[in-house]
């Protein structure tokens, strides 16, 4: 069976927990660097970004992060789609650098201006309910970057390569099919390892 870690060091562990498990996976809760090491795949929830980078220094996470990366498939929501971008706009540094695009923070507003949206998911689905809390979207992407969402012409999920990423908490619903979406690329990436 496909295990998937759900770094858990804030934001919606659970909920991605219950998802995974949810779409035929084993999922673990990752606080542990060397909890790594027997993954086939990787979810960074959403949180907040700064608070997670300063928790992924503290625990010494960016670099085996980043190695994890180079042949694991890694999905990243909301605060976790941060954390994949190269550019980060109003930043003059990004963090794992992973997704050839630029992010902007909280660009849905504050917390009150949380809403959902029906969206359209290339290779998801037509009528996909998406949730977004102090959500961030994607001002413009690389020519490797595949635009997966959008909303009001915002890029709104992206992948590139084994790379996901969704502005919104697919976790917040009952709805399993980004994430299934991502246990196949998990067992894709798997499969041309072996």
């Amino acid at each position: 069976m496909l295990k998937i870690g759900v770094l858990a060091l804030q934001g919606a562990v659970r909920e991605h927990v219950a998802a995974i498990e949810a779409s035929g996976a084993e999922a673990v809760a990752v606080k542990r660097v060397d909890e790594l090491a027997n993954l086939d795949g990787l979810v960074m929830p959403g949180g907040e970004s700064t608070a997670m980078r300063r928790l992924i220094d503290k625990y010494h996470f960016l670099e085996p992060l980043k190695k994890f990366a180079q042949n694991k498939p890694v999905f990243g929501t909301c605060a976790g789609l941060i954390l994949m971008a190269k550019r980060i706009q109003g930043q003059d540094s990004a963090h794992l650098e992973l997704i050839d695009m630029t992010v902007e923070r909280n660009a849905f507003g504050r917390q009150v201006d949380s809403f959902e949206a029906d969206l359209m998911i290339h290779g998801v689905g037509e009528d996909y309910t998406g949730v977004f809390i102090r959500a961030p979207f994607i001002v413009e992407v690389g020519p490797e970057v595949e635009i997966l969402s959008k909303h009001n012409d915002r890029i709104v999920a992206a992948k590139q390569g084994h790379f996901l990423c969704a502005a919104f908490h697919p976790e917040l619903t009952d709805d399993y099919r980004l994430h299934q979406y991502f246990v196949k690329m998990v067992q894709s990436a798997k499969e041309v390892v072996a």
